[in-house]
C-alpha cells in the first residue's frame, strides 16, 4: 500500500514548479501555480463529493462510486500536503502515534497541548 503512496507522492512532487512542473502540461502543476487556496478549495470540493457518494451508496448506489471519490480525496489532499511540505509517510507515522490511544483520550490531549501553548504565550 505505501509503495503506491511513495510512486504517487513523487510524481506530485516533481510537478512542484520548484521541481520543473510545467502548469501548461500538468494538472498538479495547475494547482501548485494557483497557490494554497485553490488547492484547499479543490479538498474541500472533493471531501463534499466523497460524503455524497457515501449517502447514494447507503442509499444503495454501488459502492464503486465512493471508491472514486475517496480516491480523488486523496489525490488532492496529497498535492495539499506536498505545498505544505509534508507526505503521506508523515500522515502514517501521526496515525500510528495514535494506534493504542483511545480517540477520546486522543482528543483531550490535543485540547490540552492547546491549552497549554495559549498559557505559553500569555
Amino acid at each position: 500500500m505505501s509503495d503506491t503512496l511513495n510512486r504517487l507522492a513523487a510524481v506530485i512532487e516533481s510537478r512542484k514548479l520548484a521541481n520543473g512542473g510545467d502548469p501548461d502540461k500538468s494538472y498538479v502543476s495547475r494547482l501548485f501555480s494557483k497557490g494554497d487556496d485553490a488547492i484547499l478549495k479543490k479538498v474541500g470540493e472533493e471531501a463534499t463529493e466523497t460524503v455524497m457518494a457515501a449517502k447514494d451508496v447507503r442509499g444503495g448506489a454501488d459502492a464503486s462510486k465512493l471508491l472514486y471519490e475517496c480516491a480523488d480525496l486523496w489525490f488532492h489532499s496529497m498535492i495539499m500536503l506536498a505545498q505544505f511540505n509534508l507526505t503521506p509517510q508523515d500522515v502514517l507515522d501521526e496515525l500510528a502515534r495514535r494506534e493504542g490511544i483511545s480517540g477520546i483520550e486522543e482528543k483531550a490531549s490535543r485540547k490540552l497541548k492547546t491549552r497549554e501553548q495559549d498559557e505559553g504565550q500569555d
